[in-house]
């Protein structure tokens, strides 16, 4: 699904996506990445939304984003209630959608100029 085919502005935007991987301006990704409107952080070693670490989501933090969208992969996974409370407990927004929504949610958001953080999960 082709998202983008123009630069938007002067941030990272996510081009497109696949079964295969996300292609983030001219870049492809065949595993699980964390993206901000700055910076790709690849290879972030999370392929499910259940086994997602205290450490992995500090990796997230670590961007310092006002929401987080994670993109679970195909299929609407949530995040456990200590997950959840994870982000809450440091005043960080975040919502949980399939991989596609996430990428289409990222770009309308990074283009509004909002300090968001997509972890985009790729089984």
């Amino acid at each position: 699904m082709d998202l983008n085919l123009e630069r938007p502005g002067d941030h990272l935007f996510i081009r497109s996506f696949t079964g295969k991987g996300i292609q983030v301006v001219d870049e492809f990704y065949t595993s699980s990445i964390i993206l901000s409107a700055n910076e790709v952080i690849p290879d972030w070693p999370v392929s499910d939304v259940g086994n997602m670490t205290e450490e992995d989501l500090r990796k997230v933090l670590g961007l310092k984003p006002e929401v987080v969208l994670i993109g679970c992969g195909e299929n609407q996974t949530f995040l456990s209630p200590e997950q959840m409370m994870f982000f809450y407990s440091r005043n960080v927004g975040v919502e949980v959608m399939t991989t596609p929504a996430a990428c289409r949610t990222y770009n309308v958001l990074v283009s509004e100029l909002r300090n968001v953080v997509a972890a985009l999960i790729q089984p």
